[in-house]
């Protein structure tokens, strides 16, 4: 039976963190946000995505989703942000957090997702992770992201043992908890968790 690999995700809601003591108490993995919509930057990015790198986690950066707005500019502002705070190195992981419709419609809200993360991969050759919860993959707006690895937030169902929301048949993420820290399990290996992410040509 696969082991659980322990994660935390965090923003600037949670302030300086600090990620030695998060290694010592055995997580191995970590998101933290980096940009929201097309001009919002977490201010503790940069601190984040150092901090994870110097204590051996595998580092994962992630974007919240504003679908009113034109993927490819938010695309670019996310890429913007994670090179200015050092860049990609191998294993490193990426995100689009989904959760919210600016009041459109779900197929828009879909559309939005879908050319984000082709122009993301196509620009890092990193498939990114669609982070959602289930009501709302439900309702349609994740229609189409069924290649992109699923982390679901699932608070609500045993560690590990999350619903799965269509477009998905699985799993790969599970937030199982978000107090007083959003708390994370993937199904495998850091290997295998690793090689969902970045590889230099």
């Amino acid at each position: 039976m696969k082991r659980l690999l322990h994660g935390i995700d965090v923003s600037n809601w949670q302030g300086r963190v600090d990620w030695s003591e998060h290694a010592k108490a055995g997580v191995s993995f970590a998101f933290a946000k980096a940009t929201e919509g097309g001009d919002y930057a977490d201010k503790f990015f940069e601190h984040n995505w150092s901090g994870m790198r110097e204590s051996w986690l595998v580092c994962g950066a992630y974007h919240f989703a504003r679908p009113k707005g034109d993927p490819a500019t938010h695309a670019q502002h996310f890429l913007a942000r994670l090179q200015a705070a050092g860049g990609l190195r191998r294993g490193d992981l990426i995100a689009l957090d989904l959760e919210t419709n600016d009041g459109l419609p779900p197929e828009q809200v879909a559309r939005y997702a879908r050319r984000w993360c082709r122009y993301v991969e196509k620009h890092t050759r990193v498939r990114p992770f669609v982070y959602t919860y289930v009501y709302f993959a439900k309702e349609g707006n994740c229609a189409g992201l069924d290649e992109y690895p699923l982390w679901i937030a699932a608070p609500n169902h045993p560690r590990g043992k999350p619903a799965v929301p269509g477009p998905w048949t699985d799993w790969t993420i599970h937030q199982y908890s978000n107090s007083p820290l959003d708390r994370n399990v993937f199904h495998g290996t850091r290997q295998e968790l690793t090689g969902l992410g970045y590889h230099p040509r």
